[in-house]
């Protein structure tokens, strides 16, 4: 008998909206969750009795914003004291707030306890509600998931992304580039018989990337790729608050800073009018009741939003031209240009790449939400062996420079950033001091000269090396990145043989071992209060639907002289007493809604 093979989802994990697709019989099926919507918020609530995620979070911000979280991808694998972080903070409505090892948590009140959660866990509970709405297409569990991150995360990141799934019961065989998914979400499939130079360009809800990738049926090869982890929709929306602040200030005399009800309330209209302007020329901003009774209301046109984001649009195409300065490539060598990401909906954006590549075409036939995760669940199934779609080959490279630390704090580059996996590299170095014994070696990534202020990865020594005077001694260090991306360092000694070796697991802002064992815990716990929650709701539905059920009944009963008055009366107020049980008791125990049901089934019985 042969068995059925469990597909491999394919999960977008997004900074504002989340996606989960799988390939079935062939086709990809981008899943719609429990409200039927293909995307998903990424958002997470805790209320005094219950953990919301998704539509339902979103829905109460309004009147729950101190413990409702969003942007929680913006946070990973990121310090406490990080700039970015620091400036997010300020317009934030919840809490953030320190660990004793220096990195964010989100600070919520939950079931009435003061708790902690790390960007690694809300990610998890989002990757969990994406889980649970496939195995409910599906109809069966599902463990296993290719999952995408920005093409410019670092390592930290990466690794902080491997956690989540981790937390989330998910085994993560592969994390995915978003443009690279976006352009398999194009170019699969499609044979023309010659080589396409494609620019990916992705301007999502926290992020933006570009890739050039040149394809050629289903073989993808990454060319270059560039972005900035901090540059998306999130950041026009926060142009546009600090902006109606300011006239609220203007013309209302008040600061609605530190007041998070307003502030979400503000954040939700100006996030409308933004979707709004992308397809009309002005729209309202409206917000009644937004604080001390004031209704306040104004208007955001295209050519509002063009100014106070110029530098934010501006920037994408600076690394447009930096991509297409790593590739080697001029525009007239670009044979499509395709979008991704909700903020490319937006008419300056299509302006200003259109202008910059000669008012070529841009190429709008994948949908700008579903893209990502459309092109991942292709990746997947082809990685998982699955027979009923084609094979597809993927060539990628290394986001960011990889080089160890040298004399006067600098990165001395041993793999520049962009170049092909798998890639294996060794640079040569001397030694500094007159009979020096050993070496440090610290390994770090990013683009900048000085060392501490790019990322280290990880760090060993090298003993046993030649004594003799600085500069004699030859160290050669070997830097070999497999196609998944893992880095192996070796460094050896020329004249003694001495080597060590390191594989790098990049610990830098990443969760110790038994703080996600602890979370992984904590997931189900949490699960397990979720569903205890979702049967109490059925129980307390069914006894509501049956109290008005059981009313229409007697009504109808009496109507027709099937029902004695005083027996009507006496049936009536069975009803009438659960009914105010039931408005007293918002949570009771299963137990309690199973005997009350019962006693009005007793009651139906006399009825009838």
């Amino acid at each position: 008998m042969a068995t059925v093979q469990t597909p491999v989802l394919g999960i977008d994990l997004g900074t504002t909206n989340s996606c989960v697709a799988v390939v079935h019989n062939g086709h990809v099926e981008v899943i719609a969750n429990d409200m039927g919507n293909r995307i998903t918020p990424s958002c997470v609530a805790f209320t005094r009795g219950e953990r919301l995620i998704g539509d339902a979070a979103k829905a109460q911000a309004i009147f729950n914003p101190y413990n409702t979280i969003f942007d929680a991808k913006r946070l990973m694998g990121r310090k406490y004291d990080d700039k970015n972080v620091q400036k997010r903070i300020e317009l934030w409505p919840f809490n953030v707030v320190e660990s004793s090892s220096g990195d964010p948590r989100f600070r919520v009140e939950y079931k009435n306890e003061t708790k902690d959660f790390s960007p690694e866990e809300i990610s998890a509970m989002i990757l969990g509600k994406m889980k649970t709405i496939a195995e409910t297409y599906i109809g069966s569990p599902v463990t296993d998931a290719v999952v995408t991150v920005p093409a410019y995360f670092n390592d930290s990141q990466r690794q902080a992304t491997m956690d989540a799934g981790k937390i989330a019961g998910l085994n993560i065989v592969s994390l995915l580039n978003e443009p690279t998914a976006a352009a398999i979400a194009y170019g699969f499939n499609q044979k023309k018989g010659m080589r396409q130079n494609v620019l990916a360009f992705d301007f999502g809800g926290g992020t933006f990337d570009v890739a050039i990738l040149s394809l050629a049926e289903n073989d993808f090869e990454v060319i270059a790729t560039s972005g900035d982890t901090f540059l998306g929709g999130s950041d026009i929306d926060e142009r546009l608050i600090k902006h109606f602040m300011k006239k609220i200030k203007e013309e209302h005399r008040k600061d609605i800073s530190k007041h998070s009800k307003a502030l979400t309330k503000l954040r939700n209209a100006c996030e409308r009018a933004k979707r709004n302007v992308s397809s009309a020329t002005h729209s309202p901003v409206l917000v009644e009741g937004l604080f001390d009774g004031i209704d306040f209301q104004s208007t955001l046109s295209q050519a509002r939003l063009n100014k106070l984001c110029s530098d934010l649009f501006d920037k994408t195409i600076d690394l447009v031209e930096e991509v297409l300065k790593s590739s080697k490539m001029v525009v007239g060598d670009i044979d499509e240009i395709v979008l991704a990401g909700g903020s490319t909906r937006i008419p300056k954006i299509q302006e200003l790449l259109q202008k910059k590549f000669n008012n070529k075409k841009l190429n709008k036939k994948i949908h700008p939400d579903e893209a990502v995760a459309y092109g991942a669940a292709l990746y997947a199934a082809s990685t998982s062996g699955d027979k009923t779609i084609e094979n597809i080959t993927l060539v990628d490279v290394t986001p960011l420079t990889l080089g160890i630390n040298i004399l006067g704090n600098m990165t001395k580059s041993i793999i520049p950033r962009n170049t092909k996996l798998p890639a294996i590299r060794t640079g040569k170095f001397v030694t500094t001091v007159d009979g020096q014994s050993g070496v440090d070696i610290k390994v770090y990534e990013g683009e900048r000269l000085r060392s501490d202020e790019n990322n280290l990865l990880g760090e060993f020594a090298l003993e046993n090396i030649q004594q003799a005077k600085k500069g004699v001694p030859q160290i050669e260090v070997t830097f070999v990145v497999d196609k998944n991306g893992i880095l192996t360092v070796t460094a050896e000694d020329a004249a003694t043989g001495s080597n060590e070796e390191i594989v790098i697991h990049c610990n830098k802002g990443r969760l110790p071992k038994k703080e996600v064992e602890r979370m992984i815990v904590e997931a189900k716990e949490l699960e397990k209060c979720d569903k205890n929650m979702k049967k109490l709701r059925a129980s307390r539905h069914e006894l509501e639907i049956l109290c008005i059920e059981l009313k229409d009944l007697i009504s109808e009963q009496r109507n027709n002289n099937l029902l004695q008055k005083e027996d009507a009366v006496s049936f009536l107020g069975v009803c009438t007493d659960t009914e105010e049980w039931l408005d007293e008791n918002e949570q009771a125990a299963e137990e309690e809604y199973r005997s009350r049901r019962s006693a009005l089934l007793k009651v139906k019985e006399r009825v009838l």
